[in-house]
């Protein structure tokens, strides 16, 4: 039986259409009669959810960088004192590739549209990514300790682009598989990490 938490919100499905139509037409490119239709409501039927389409992008963008935070804080806590550095590292490359993997249009967005929001609402961005940022620097340096934090914060940004560069890997039905992607991604940001402590 499915529970309230199974089905999106109203919301939800606005944001994630919007997302989709953003990334494949740019943000200029779509209007909100064609939001509406994507989620069967007419295109001022939305303005009962959001102020317009600055507001869904404004969501989207900070949304996202919100969540990719939260993930992996709690990723952190639920490995505190229960595994070592190695798994907590692993842990946190996989919830960033799940979000790479499913959420391209984000990425896609997020390159194309960030300017386009209010100083706030990007400043937020920015504070939410740094914070991110950060999170992983540490946990770098506790599994590579001679690793100075300039170079653990380069090597995070370069992962961070590997595994955002999903969006142009081709279509989804042209990657050799969601398991297989996500394995050889993984593989290549350790890769990437112990290249930069054997330096």
């Amino acid at each position: 039986m499915a529970t309230r938490t199974d089905a999106p919100t109203r919301r939800e499905q606005i944001l994630k259409e919007a997302a989709r139509l953003f990334a494949e037409r740019g943000f200029h490119g779509v209007g909100v009669d064609e939001i509406g239709a994507a989620v069967g409501i007419s295109g001022p039927g939305l303005y009962r959810h959001f102020a317009g389409k600055d507001a869904m992008l404004a969501e989207l963008l900070v949304g996202i960088s919100d969540s990719l935070l939260t993930g992996a804080k709690r990723r952190l806590a639920e490995a505190d004192g229960v595994t070592g550095p190695e798994a907590v590292l692993d842990s946190l490359i996989e919830g960033h590739i799940d979000f790479a993997l499913d959420d391209r249009p984000l990425i896609t967005l997020h390159d194309r549209e960030l300017d386009r929001l209010r100083d706030a609402d990007r400043k937020m961005v920015r504070q939410l990514q740094r914070q991110y940022v950060e999170l992983w620097v540490g946990v770098v340096r506790d599994v590579y300790p001679g690793v100075a934090e300039p170079n653990a914060r380069s090597a995070v940004h370069s992962v961070f682009g590997l595994l955002n560069s999903t969006p142009h890997l081709g279509r989804p039905g042209s990657l050799p598989g969601r398991t297989t992607t996500a394995a050889l991604l993984h593989r290549m940001a350790r890769g990437a990490f112990a290249a930069v402590a054997a330096d």
